[in-house]
């Protein structure tokens, strides 16, 4: 179904936009997939193999782009890949032999690119870990959470979801689904660490299933998407202390919807004017507008996601295209991102890739 580095580039003209995605390899997947659009038409390229690797989930890049860091199956919680200047190989740096313990399911790599963090969800454990020169991962130092939410059984125990560092990176923020709780983290670096904020953490509305968190360009407001409840919750952020106060919730779900429904993913735009979240069931992507003063959302539209099961999107670093990865049906489409509204408009066709998990634009070569 796919070829390892066949021939790849569209051909002279524009800049191509290189992406890459991030699979389970339980099914007919190898590892992480590489596709480019065109800035032209947002068409995407027929996906190629990058760099064979089990289960390369959830995907970083490094901020001067050179490292691309997945989460894998395997002892260490991390591996890393050289990004090339062209073309869609992956050179593996720091790969171990895969392991039996579940895969990890996040990864963040701070500003400085120093440092990275990652949450295992079926194990309930947040980790820090030092990143070095040629894709060295260091040993993590890590934290476990405890206890149970009110669903049944998506929340039996703890299932920390997501870690991502706060813009300045002095902190992490750790999304914890089955515990209804957002964690604040102190992040050490000599040696890499986390210590508990004080407070440690704000709780979330009883049953939501906190999961991703993405921060506004501001750095004044973060936002959190909820698995369970399918909303997203806008908070005041302060810095100094790391600390999260709720201020509003919004359903992410089409307007007189009542099936089955799990949100996934959320993202604010490069522009900072517009965030987007995804839900899985009604297979959408809704868009708001930001308020630049409170920060507040307000609804833009709801739109199909193009496939079943939006795991997760990316957006272009200049805003204007959106891609959505799509692990139900095996493949991924794009949108154009109207640079006034906000809106979606979806470009004609799709690409087949196996069990899509996450999508990462490369920075410009």
């Amino acid at each position: 179904m796919f070829t390892l580095y066949p021939r790849f580039f569209w051909g002279m003209g524009s800049p191509r936009l290189r992406l890459y995605f991030g699979t389970y390899t339980r099914s007919s997947s190898r590892g992480i997939y590489c596709s480019e659009l065109d800035p032209s038409t947002g068409a995407l390229s027929p996906p190629v193999l990058a760099a064979e690797a089990p289960n390369p989930t959830f995907l970083a890049l490094a901020p001067d782009g050179t490292v691309l860091y997945a989460v894998c199956a395997g002892p260490q919680w991390a591996s890393s890949f050289q990004v090339g200047p062209a073309g869609p190989a992956l050179k593996p740096l720091h790969q171990l032999p895969p392991g039996a313990g579940p895969t990890p399911c996040h990864i963040a790599v701070d500003r400085t690119g120093r440092i990275g963090v990652a949450a295992n969800y079926h194990l309930a454990l947040a980790a820090a870990f030092p990143l070095g020169p040629g894709g060295a991962i260091g040993e993590p130092a890590v934290v476990a959470h405890t206890g149970r939410g009110p669903h049944p059984t998506r929340q039996d125990s703890a299932h920390v979801h997501s870690a991502s560092f706060s813009p300045d990176g002095r902190y992490a923020l750790v999304c914890d689904l089955g515990l209804d709780r957002v964690y604040t983290y102190r992040v050490t670096r000599e040696p890499a660490g986390l210590k508990p904020a004080s407070p440690a953490f704000v709780a979330s509305q009883p049953g939501a299933g906190p999961r991703h968190l993405a921060f506004g360009r501001s750095g004044r407001n973060a936002y959190v998407i909820h698995e369970l409840n399918n909303t997203v919750v806008t908070y005041a952020y302060e810095a100094e202390g790391g600390t999260l106060k709720p201020l509003q919730a919004v359903s992410v779900l089409p307007g007189g919807y009542s099936g089955a429904a799990t949100a996934a993913e959320v993202q604010v735009h490069p522009g900072g004017r517009f965030l987007y979240g995804s839900s899985r069931g009604p297979d959408t992507l809704a868009v708001f507008a930001i308020d630049p003063d409170s920060g507040l959302l307000s609804p833009v539209e709801v739109v199909p996601c193009g496939g079943k099961g939006p795991r997760h999107f990316s957006i272009s670093p200049d805003g204007m295209w959106l891609v959505c990865a799509h692990q139900d049906s095996d493949t991924a489409c794009s949108f154009r991102i109207d640079a006034t509204s906000g809106r979606l408009s979806r470009v004609e066709g799709t690409i087949a890739l196996p069990m899509p998990v996450c999508v990462v634009f490369a920075l410009p070569s």
